[in-house]
């Protein structure tokens, strides 16, 4: 059955298919179409993660040379922003946990495929949108906020997203048909069901259900029960219309996709992180996204902190991915942070040396992190958590994840609910909606070590209930499909 013509026994109307099959068609004249073409692929160390995460990374090639086993897993995913590189880092570290070997599939890096370009181009106007709406309030409220929360959320988005998704089939044709394939994006996802593989779970990332993520024929699995009610229901997918559900088989609800590293090590660093809070002491860790939006909140958080770490009351990492233009224009805005500032640029060993001494040692001033290899970028955050005290992020993938948080404005009206999630677990703040708001808050954590002390402790807890058992869950339900559906 055609999936742009009935999502999950919804049947879509002749226009909205009709819109589909030209949005292929206008694909095909601007990028060509490959579907004629043969591609195999080889695999080699994924950079900077490979030997920790024990990742192989597939590449295009002209001949089969990579062989799959029994232990194989494919983390199928997309390079928009940072976010899906970083939840399929999570499935990959439980995967190799577990005692299987992790195998990265990007389909955004096969960029002379029609797939690639396609992925590409659609990722760049993301993250022009992403910019844009932190730049011009008008077009934040009247097109992003609408388009992120609304707009991707009816069905119809899917039904056109699925059309597409048939142009990227080609590149899926020497994965085993039953091999056990993890999407952290949708494209992958529908991607591989329409290559027929028949073991793919589709990992939701976002709270808020969107049509956007539908991809039938997978396992969808969502982090929070929220999440799972709303797309069962399919809820407002049909704007006034009530759709008929998803089956109970096509979803499961599995926690926070979280790192093992992360997971297995929660009681220790929130040890670390009370410590330092009795002593008066804040390490904040502030993850600045792909798109580099949100400047002006992050001027404002650095001068806020600026006297704190003058004084030996705060120190202050700054993750700003492979994005170095990004911390430049924050040294031109601020340029008071000179005297302080360490810079960890392009030398991914020499970070992964500087987390191991701080967690124990000291540290002070302005440490500065920025990596041209887009695996050393996101990975950083992630060995910064454990030597860090508070996380600076904006709602997003960041949100699930264990370690205080101080949420700033959202990029997209979808990410709200990421913040209403950790707010209501007690692992982070409600979103602060301004810079005023953000550095009040800032100052309040600063100022009183009892906040984070909560936080950690509402850590614990949510650790022992399973709630940052995702990524293992996930891994399961790709390797033994139904069977862990209900555990």
């Amino acid at each position: 059955m055609d999936k742009s013509k009935v999502i999950f026994g919804n049947e879509m109307s002749e226009s909205a298919y009709r819109k589909a099959v030209a949005g292929k068609q206008k694909f095909i004249r601007k990028y060509g179409d490959d579907s004629g073409k043969i591609y195999h692929l080889s695999a080699s160390p994924a950079p900077a993660v490979g030997d920790a995460l024990g990742i192989q990374q597939l590449h295009i090639s002209g001949t089969k040379e990579v062989e799959f086993n029994r232990k194989s897993v494919i983390i199928g995913n997309i390079r928009m922003g940072f976010g899906h590189y970083r939840i399929s880092m999570a499935m990959a570290s439980a995967a190799r946990a577990m005692g299987y070997e992790p195998y990265w599939f990007d389909l955004c890096s096969f960029g002379n495929t029609t797939c690639g370009k396609i992925i590409a181009g659609q990722n760049d106007l993301y993250s022009l949108g992403s910019r844009l709406s932190q730049s011009i309030p008008l077009f934040n409220k009247l097109v992003w906020e609408p388009l992120n929360s609304e707009g991707f959320r009816r069905i119809t988005y899917n039904c056109s997203d699925q059309k597409t998704a048939e142009l990227m089939v080609p590149v899926f044709r020497d994965l085993p048909k039953d091999i056990p394939y993890i999407a952290t994006h949708v494209w992958p996802s529908q991607a591989a069901v329409h290559a027929g593989l028949t073991n793919v779970v589709n990992a939701v990332p976002d709270n808020w259900p969107m049509a956007l993520h539908l991809s039938e024929g997978a396992i969808h699995t969502v982090q929070t029960p929220s999440a799972y009610l709303g797309y069962r229901a399919l809820r407002g997918m049909g704007g006034k219309r009530i759709l008929n559900p998803m089956p109970r088989t096509s979803i499961a609800y599995t926690g926070h996709y979280i790192d093992h590293e992360l997971v297995s090590n929660i009681e220790a660093d929130c040890d670390k992180r009370r410590e330092r809070a009795s002593n008066g002491a804040k390490r904040w860790l502030m993850s600045v996204g792909g798109a580099g939006a949100q400047k002006e909140i992050f001027v404002a958080i650095i001068r806020k902190l600026l006297p704190e770490i003058k004084a030996g009351n705060a120190v202050l990492f700054v993750n700003v991915g492979d994005h170095r233009n990004v911390w430049d224009a924050l040294l031109s805005e601020i340029p008071q942070m000179r005297g302080l500032v360490t810079e960890h640029f392009d030398d991914f060993e020499a970070t992964r040396r500087f987390t191991e001494e701080a967690y124990d040692g000291e540290v002070t001033g302005i440490h500065a992190f920025c990596h041209s290899d887009i695996f050393a970028a996101v990975y950083s955050t992630n060995l910064l958590m454990r030597c860090s005290d508070v996380l600076i992020t904006k709602p997003s993938e960041l949100a699930f994840y264990p370690i205080p948080k101080l949420m700033i404005k959202r990029v997209g009206g979808h990410e709200a609910w990421g913040a209403i999630r950790s707010a209501e677990l007690g692992d982070g703040t409600y979103e602060c909606a301004t810079p005023a708001e953000t550095c009040a808050m800032l100052d309040l954590i600063q100022r009183n070590g009892d906040i984070i002390e909560k936080m950690c402790n509402n850590i614990e807890i949510a650790k022992r209930s399973g709630i940052y058992n995702g990524a293992y869950r996930v891994v399961k339900l790709a390797v033994h499909k139904t069977k862990y559906m209900n555990k």
